[in-house]
């Protein structure tokens, strides 16, 4: 399994596409050591990318997905092609934040939220990766958009 997550080169994004860069390196960095919020945006805030991101809606998304983490993780569970402990936690991270995007922002257009998934799935996870990625957010997204009618 080839991860990419902790290369400072890759980190390229500005405003929203930075946040959500940033945003997965939090997240992954909170899956293998189980850092709480304060620590998270204090690290965050102490990165040289941090300034160059949508601050506000970093932290909005952080805070959302560690409020919901439980929720957000059974929603998209029911979409994988196998269990949750067989996901890269690349990829887990990724349709975590895009699962929350669709959840709780409805003024981001859903194919912004996928297309900006797969790039973060291009860039930080296993080679091919972008593909299940994509997958399981457009069945998660088409689910929801049922709920919703």
């Amino acid at each position: 399994m080839n991860i990419k997550i902790d290369k400072d080169e890759q980190f390229s994004g500005k405003g929203r596409a930075g946040s959500r860069q940033l945003l997965l390196q939090v997240i992954y960095q909170r899956l293998m050591n189980d850092d709480n919020f304060d620590a998270l945006i204090k690290q965050s805030r102490d990165r040289k990318e941090y300034a160059r991101i949508d601050q506000e809606y970093f932290e909005i998304l952080l805070n959302e997905i560690i409020e919901n983490q439980q929720k957000i993780e059974e929603l998209t569970s029911d979409h994988f092609d196998r269990s949750v402990e067989q996901i890269n936690p690349v990829e887990k991270v990724i349709i975590w934040i895009a699962a929350c995007e669709i959840l709780f922002h409805t003024d981001v257009p859903i194919p912004v939220v996928i297309n900006e998934a797969v790039e973060l799935a291009k860039l930080f996870g296993a080679e091919g990766s972008y593909q299940y990625v994509n997958a399981v957010i457009d069945s998660f997204q088409s689910s929801q958009s049922h709920k919703g009618k």
